[in-house]
């Protein structure tokens, strides 16, 4: 194993030190621990860690009351096959065939891998590992080890990458990706533990042949989200570096717990709690879901989907679950009211009735054997753990107690770097895997993360492995690679620390907190034309007077961390906002988890199903028009250039955004007949 001691150079008239190797994988979730292992697997053990926080991420702090891993049918008598689990990957919309049959075919490896590295799926007494039916998904392909599936994996991951002696270098900010000759050179980076007013250099530079990108979705675009503390993404440095996007526009949102932040999924909506908005300080509490929803039955039957039907889908916003999502969005976000959970009483009325529920959810409650009581004791006797959940976080929630703070939250980007059926971008030694990369389409099967991020890492450390073994940049060309984004670098932190010292207060925080609220308000489940139009002014005036903005503390390593992570940000959403004008000025109308407002659509209805029929009261900003699948064989692709000012001595942070559109990949037709196959397995393990 080598040993992956840094070396220092001298870089811009600083020494710097400079790790060196084969392949450094960015990022410590899942999909990243899933790389850095089968790469040692595969025999290249040439490979280093970098990360912002090892205990940080999304894999290993999030999760839902019945966190899900999608994978090929692995018992029973139901029939399955790789091509038509790729069918149901492909049939989301806008996703690539090729990525799609690879995710199909790899599946069952990646899963059984898992299972072989200690998480423990759940197999009946002949070792077949069970499965039930998820979401977008015609068979039963989903299973789970509970509320923290992923959390189980990274552990496992974890324990056999250090076994391997894999080098990490934690506490690592990603400031730009390095490039040379149209390929990766390395990463700037920035150690988020070393103080800028010291003898050490605040900079590392990793000199390398590839990038795994394991960097999680760009989570810090959303205030309102549910990904957890400390998970930001790092998106940015990729657009920077010229790396495309694609699909970008389309995200994941779902109801979610606020203080802590966890989906409210599942057991939470089935058992059927009370709707509460409150002002700002706690009073003038009302159930406001009875406002649009005023017949009792359908109220409650509502609530119950949501727990099968948990994220917000427009499609479901007319006559169905979804309707709830949008009247929690007025309350929170038109009215500017706090919305919460209400476990200790019924909804609207005082004893449950549990006879006016549609027949679906009466079946359901009556073979849980909990058609009485309040939401509290029905949750305690279908779910203790869901309830214990809350009582063992920070902060804990007793729901027996007290009411529980949720919102509609971003949860999921489907979008993100561009990968080819390798994982490999537009940029030659750079793959981006997990949910930094935009694999996935409009929809997709519940649990198809887990599975997609464990696929993706695979694919990259196969392709690495066999096909890009060499050596990076020799010395001399890594240092003229690197020597102008960190001098770059420097200069934004001497602006900003001597504005700091001149006096100006620091504003990192307040400019990271603003974009979040920006984007939440104006470009998250519910969008306008106009709305994306007004974030898009406001953003690319934060990023073109960014050098003479930003304010950070020398003495603050959390303020110098903070001013890339918003120019990281800030990049992102002007890609982002870019791509979601463009959608729309293509056609692009209401679907997945987006509703788009259209002047000339129609408002959620009055009724349920078949019986729904007038349109609701609600604000115009709800009206819309559903894409009925008009773009899903369409793939929408984004790529950032930069550009400076006139005047070289107040350079800009903002850049043109390029969008394009191309017909998705199909699901390829692959030559199925052995010796054919064999014999290029032979040749070169089918890896090109």
């Amino acid at each position: 194993m080598t040993t992956h001691e840094p070396q220092t150079l001298h870089i811009a008239g600083r020494e710097v030190p400079v790790v060196t190797a084969n392949t450094v994988v960015v990022g410590t979730g899942s999909a990243g621990y899933c790389a850095a292992e089968r790469l040692v697997q595969l025999g290249q053990d040439d490979v280093v860690m970098v990360t912002d926080k090892i205990g940080a991420g999304a894999s290993r702090n999030a999760g839902s009351d019945k966190q899900t891993y999608y994978k090929l049918t692995l018992s029973g008598d139901n029939g399955d096959s790789v091509r038509e689990m790729a069918q149901t990957l492909f049939a989301g919309g806008a996703m690539d065939g090729d990525n799609a049959l690879a995710e199909a075919a790899l599946s069952a490896r990646a899963f059984l891998h898992l299972a072989d590295l200690g998480v423990p799926f759940p197999q009946n007494r002949y070792g077949e590992f069970i499965g039930y039916k998820t979401d977008h998904d015609p068979r039963q392909r989903a299973t789970s080890v509970g509320p923290y599936t992923s959390r189980t994996m990274v552990e496992q991951l974890e324990k056999q990458v250090n076994a391997n002696g894999t080098r990490i270098f934690p506490e690592c900010r990603v400031v730009d990706v390095l490039t040379r000759d149209g390929a990766v050179a390395g990463l700037l980076l920035l150690r988020t533990d070393v103080p800028h007013d010291g003898e050490r250099s605040p900079y590392l530079l990793v000199r390398c042949t590839n990038v795994v990108y394991a960097t999680g979705g760009p989570a810090g675009l959303y205030a309102t989200r549910v990904f957890p503390n400390g998970q930001w993404g790092a998106s940015g440095a990729a657009y920077r570096a010229g790396i495309g996007g694609k699909n970008v526009t389309e995200w994941q949102f779902g109801l979610a717990s606020t203080k802590p932040r966890w989906n409210v999924s599942g057991t939470y909506m089935q058992v059927v709690p009370r709707f509460v908005s409150t002002d700002q300080d706690g009073g003038d509490e009302r159930e406001f879901l009875t406002e649009a929803i005023p017949d009792y039955g359908r109220l409650m039957s509502l609530v119950f989907l949501k727990g099968y039907q948990w994220p917000f889908d427009v499609r479901k916003a007319r006559d169905g679950s979804s309707l709830v999502d949008l009247l929690v969005y007025r309350e929170t976000v038109l009215r500017g009211r706090r919305v919460f959970l209400d476990f200790r009483r019924n909804p609207v009325r005082e004893d449950f009735y549990p006879s006016a529920l549609d027949p679906e959810a009466y079946e359901y409650l009556e073979k849980a054997g909990v058609l009485f009581g309040t939401p509290i004791e029905r949750l305690k006797h279908m779910n203790l753990p869901a309830y214990e959940f809350y009582l063992n976080k920070n902060p804990y929630v007793d729901l027996e107690q007290e009411m529980l703070e949720v919102d509609v939250c971003a949860q999921h980007n489907n979008g993100g770097l561009l990968v080819d059926a390798w994982w490999q971008s537009d940029l030659p030694g750079f793959f981006p895997v997990g949910e930094a990369g935009g694999a996935h389409g409009v929809y997709r099967p519940g649990g198809a993360a887990l599975n997609s991020g464990q696929v993706g890492a695979t694919r990259a450390a196969q392709f690495i492995a066999a096909r890009r073994s060499g050596a990076p940049l020799g010395e001399a060309e890594f240092a003229a690679a690197a020597e102008g984004p960190l001098r770059d670098a420097v200069e934004l932190v001497h602006r900003a620390t001597d504005r700091a010292a001149a006096g100006a207060e620091d504003n990192t925080g307040d400019l990271l907190r603003e974009v979040g609220e920006l984007m939440s308000a104006k470009a998250g489940p519910v969008r306008s034309r106009q709305s994306i139009a007004e974030a898009l002014e406001q953003v690319e005036e934060w990023l073109g007077t960014y050098r003479e903005l930003v304010v950070a503390d020398a003495g603050s390593r959390r303020a110098v961390n903070r001013a890339f992570l918003v120019r990281d940000i800030l990049t992102t959403a002007q890609v982002y906002l870019t791509a979601m004008a463009d959608y729309v000025d293509h056609g692009g109308r209401s679907r997945g988890s987006v509703l788009y407002t259209d002047p000339a659509g129609s408002l959620p209805l009055v009724g349920y199903g078949p019986d729904a029929s007038q349109e609701l009261e609600l604000p115009e900003l709800f009206r819309f028009t559903l894409d009925g699948g008009a773009l899903d064989d369409e793939v929408q692709e984004v790529s950032w250039t930069p550009h400076r000012a006139a005047d070289p001595a107040s350079p800009s942070e903002a850049g043109d955004v390029a969008v394009t559109w191309r017909p998705r990949r199909s699901i390829p037709e692959a030559d199925d007949f052995f010796e054919n196959v064999w014999r290029e397995y032979r040749e070169h393990q089918n890896i090109h």
